[in-house]
């Protein structure tokens, strides 16, 4: 198992562990071999101010090495943590690489983490280095070291808009780093081979961390030889293949952007783009026209509403198009998942919706190239999912956490089950323990948290993987995710249950964005939920429903009723005991500044539990109404106490 700190190269431990591993397969020399190989071929795009700018591997391989060179004269050393901070941009990515060649580590963290969450994984990591993306990211840093966070020592920053030429002490540009390395490897002809030559498949390639739903979040180091393997495996099972067009848009701090943007991109030579903000990235993905796209489901079911709303505002003569063919098109393909053969007519029907219909919306969205969409993270909604692959798009789940580089199973496009992830991945075992939790071994799986041996020792058993996760393998091999075994809770008659599941049920539908389900040791289960404003306000405005904000259209008695449906079509495939009774509509979503859900929106159910213990009493009291009052932080720092008289609502739909 791994020890407390990183492990260097040469660990007798980490070799043992992984015996297939070549000490030289590292990222450095993949980059080197694509520079060599396919210099002039383009590596990475940028959309900046309107105009794409592009970077060969040749170029790549350049900023890597000449930031490396430069980070090492300001005094990083093998094992340094090193902060990357802010949304994708060429130079974090660079910026990764080139610690990496110094045998550091890269440690992303959310763009939107709070100064008090960005305090706690320094002093955690002993971060003495920065890399940030613009001047909001810097004075977050500045003010941390203010506050008395006095180990860092250097803040290099990409966007120079508002810092060039008035840096703070220890503040300074990627660009000057990059031309100090460029003498230092023009004075010191052998260093270049000498930084391509330090790395090992053992080095440990990148901190991540959990989502810290229980508490602080866990380091998550995966070395080169995890995040090789993965790659490779989920190549040879089809799932990513040589050359692909691939845009670099989720968040750096989680595993997918590491994986498909860095790990992928280096084995497979894809080309990654990126947008010019995050606000633009869906116009953006027009001009890219990926062939790989991967989005999770709460953004495919964004995706849907703005497609939908696109088409309600469109000419009479499109919504009658629209409606000729795309309910025809998801129940085709509801059928064929089921084994039905398409006849002649309906191939007909079908290649004329492609011309008119499928194809124009794929193109619009752009689409239109994708050949490898994929969803993750959650269950997605059947409708949702149902709907992509009826306009043409070979859209499937896979599985895979942090731990497991994200890659441990997939839906074979050919063998597509609504409520399964589908096989593990080739060089991937997975089973379940005797009560029901998904165990999983392969190069893939990391070794160890980072300085958490107790953790450690309870995740990683016998040679294998705790995921934590509840699930089922079916005759066919394919896997059920069904939730987190930690969440397994029983209603007061003994009932067993999985919030989570229920949860993920509700969320298939568009005008729930969060849900927290409720029922451990009580008579029954509730909901408290959050609406999609953008759903249901769309919603809203075509039912004649007026509101003036998030807090006024959660309670109006229409959207009330709208969520009754809901909730009562999930309640009629739940067990009796088991079907929810009563919800409420919260005036707000559930914010990662108060602490109610992680960075990547997974429930903090204590924070919640206290949170809103008022109206988690009202529920289970019987009360029709309650008073809310709740302190909350403006923009400007100012707080105040946000009052609110909520509804308490029976449901009533198919109870």
């Amino acid at each position: 198992m791994m020890q407390p700190e990183h492990q260097p190269a040469t660990d007798a431990g980490s070799a043992a562990l992984h015996p297939n591993w070549k000490t030289d397969d590292h990222l450095l020399n993949l980059l080197a071999s694509n520079a060599r190989e396919h210099g002039d071929a383009v590596a990475m795009r940028e959309r900046d101010r309107g105009i794409w700018q592009e970077y060969t591997w040749r170029d790549y391989l350049d900023r890597v090495l000449c930031f490396a060179a430069g980070l090492e004269a300001l005094g990083v050393r093998p094992e340094d943590n090193i902060l990357v901070l802010g949304d994708n941009r060429p130079a974090l990515y660079f910026g990764m690489l080139g610690a990496i060649a110094l045998r550091a580590v890269p440690s992303p963290a959310y763009p939107d983490t709070t100064p008090e969450e960005i305090m706690g994984q320094m002093q955690r990591e002993d971060i003495r280095f920065a890399l940030a993306e613009d001047q909001e990211q810097v004075d977050k840093l500045l003010g941390i070291r203010e506050q008395g966070y006095q180990a860092l020592e250097h803040i290099i920053y990409d966007d120079p808009r508002g810092l060039a030429g008035k840096e703070p002490s220890g503040v300074m540009a990627f660009e000057s780093i990059v031309r100090n390395g460029r003498q230092r490897l023009k004075e010191t002809p052998a260093l270049e081979q000498d930084l391509l030559s330090r790395a090992s498949v053992h080095d440990v390639a990148v901190l991540l961390h959990s989502s810290g739903t229980t508490g602080a979040p866990k380091g998550i180091p995966l070395k080169h030889g995890h995040i090789l393997y993965g790659v490779r495996n989920a190549a040879a099972a089809g799932y990513f293949r040589e050359g692909e067009v691939h845009m670099a848009y989720l968040p750096m701090a989680w595993v997918g952007d590491f994986i498909f943007s860095v790990g992928a991109a280096l084995v497979l030579r894809f080309s990654v783009n990126i947008p010019e903000r995050q606000e633009t990235a869906l116009h953006d993905l027009r001009e890219i026209a990926p062939t790989l796209y991967f989005s999770s489901p709460r953004a495919w079911s964004n995706m849907l509403t703005r497609i939908q709303v696109g088409i309600d505002e469109s000419t009479g003569f499109k919504r009658w198009l629209y409606r000729q063919f795309m309910p025809f098109a998801v129940e085709l393909e509801r059928r064929r998942l089921e084994g039905h053969q398409p006849g002649p007519l309906e191939r007909l029907r079908r290649a004329v919706g492609e011309i008119l219909v499928y194809g124009p919306i794929k193109d619009q969205l752009g689409l239109a190239r994708v050949e490898r969409p994929y969803t993750a993270g959650e269950a997605i909604g059947e409708d949702v999912f149902l709907f992509f692959r009826a306009l043409g798009l070979n859209l499937r789940q896979f599985y895979g956490q942090t731990e497991n580089c994200a890659l441990a199973a997939a839906q074979d496009p050919d063998a597509i089950k609504l409520h399964t992830v589908g096989k593990p991945f080739p060089g991937v075992e997975i089973r379940l323990s005797e009560d029901g939790e998904i165990l999983m071994r392969g190069d893939n799986v990391f070794d160890g948290y980072y300085r958490k041996p107790d953790a450690t020792a309870e995740t990683l058993r016998d040679g294998w993987l705790h995921t934590g996760d509840a699930g089922l393998i079916e005759e066919d091999g394919q896997v059920v995710v069904l939730g987190r075994v930690s969440e397994v809770v029983h209603t007061a008659g003994g009932e067993r249950f999985i919030p989570t599941y229920v949860e993920n049920r509700l969320k298939f539908s568009q005008y729930i964005k969060d849900v927290c389900v409720l029922g451990d040791g009580r008579d029954y289960l509730a909901a408290l939920v959050a609406i999609d404003i953008s759903a249901v306000g769309h919603w809203a405005e075509e039912h004649g429903v007026p509101y003036t904000s998030f807090s006024d259209l959660s309670q109006k008695p229409e959207v009330y009723r709208l969520i009754d449906e809901v909730i009562g079509h999930v309640n009629s495939v739940l067990p009796d005991a088991l079907r929810i009774r009563r919800f409420v509509n919260l005036h707000k979503e559930f914010d990662p500044d108060d602490g109610e859900v992680t960075r990547t929106r997974k429930l903090r159910r204590n924070v919640i539990d206290e949170n809103y213990a008022p109206i988690i009493d009202a529920i289970y009291s019987g009360r029709d109404t309650v008073h809310y009052e709740a302190r909350i932080t403006y923009e400007t720092g100012e707080s105040g106490v946000l009052k609110r008289e909520l509804t308490v609502a029976d449901v009533q739909g198919e109870n």
